[in-house]
């Protein structure tokens, strides 16, 4: 079932993630006795099939993630007729069929749709936002604000949203915030040392972004010509001005926004001409969406 997330780049991180996730999932969910009340009331030959289904519309992220638990019961269960990420869905539409050993059924039926049900969350509230800004420049990025251990996979389902990924972590971008700066602070002037210290220490081509809280430190930090300023918390009203600010001294420097963006908001927020719109919203307040296993 790899094909399923090709779309959107699910490859080797995403699957070992998923994989280790499975392994805890499935730990905590059977213990050490595993399905006590399958075991009790099912017949072990027994047999059955059913499909999983959307309750509510949205948009369909972590398929993969379901193939990978149902290789996890090593044959008992078969997967088929699985849409792909990414699709879009509407209350009813059969999203996969699964067939096989009725108590492997009823043990995969709640992890997978836990999966399910908070990628396509993730995905849904992603193509809300990234259609509130169509017709602007702006993009919509994720953050770090993710689920323990679930980064990868979450990160994911903001690609099937439509959405980008920020930096993945720590060790792959520099973004240098208000706590360096001031812990810098008696050192001169820390936006200039910051980023001068960033571009020394790091490869060249690794991305160098600087949070601002006010127009004054844009203006210090478009001088240095990092390749994003992060407008924190920025009054919708100061926006534009930021953007002509921008385009008059440093044309090339990215303008990003953060900070209390919500759906009714980041209308505005793009049409300023900001480059660039991270919510963490995304990945820390999406709803689950409504999905369901039938057995037939």
């Amino acid at each position: 079932m790899e094909h399923l997330g090709e779309r959107f780049g699910f490859g080797p991180a995403e699957q070992a993630c998923a994989e280790r996730l499975i392994e805890l999932a499935m730990a905590e969910d059977l213990g050490e006795r595993g399905d006590i009340t399958a075991r009790a009331v099912i017949p072990a030959t027994a047999e059955g099939a059913g499909r999983m289904v959307a309750r509510a519309g949205g948009v369909l992220s972590g398929m993969p993630v379901v193939a990978a638990l149902a290789s996890w019961f090593s044959g008992r269960i078969v997967l088929e007729d699985c849409l792909g990420d990414g699709a879009t869905v509407v209350p009813g539409m059969t999203l996969a069929r699964v067939s096989g050993l009725v108590r492997s059924l009823l043990a995969f039926e709640r992890t997978a749709l836990n999966f399910l049900q908070r990628l396509s969350g993730i995905a849904t509230l992603t193509a809300r936002y990234v259609e509130a800004v169509r017709g602007t420049r702006a993009v919509i990025l994720d953050t770090r604000k993710t689920t323990p251990g679930w980064r990868a996979l979450e990160k994911y389902a903001v690609r099937c949203g439509g959405g980008r990924n920020h930096r993945l972590g720590l060790y792959d971008a520099v973004l240098i915030k208000d706590n360096h700066l001031a812990w810098l602070a008696g050192s001169g002037d820390p936006i200039p040392n910051a980023v001068a210290a960033a571009r020394a220490a790091v490869p060249p081509g690794t991305m160098i972004e600087i949070e601002v809280d006010g127009l004054d430190q844009l203006d210090q930090a478009l001088r240095c010509r990092p390749d994003v300023v992060l407008l924190d918390n920025f009054p919708i009203a100061l926006l534009a001005e930021a953007v002509r600010r921008r385009d008059r001294s440093a044309p090339g420097v990215l303008l990003e926004v953060s900070g209390g963006v919500v759906l009714e908001s980041v209308w505005s927020i793009a049409s300023s001409g900001v480059d660039r719109i991270s919510v963490g919203a995304l990945t820390h307040s999406a709803p689950a969406l409504d999905v369901a296993l039938d057995l037939l």
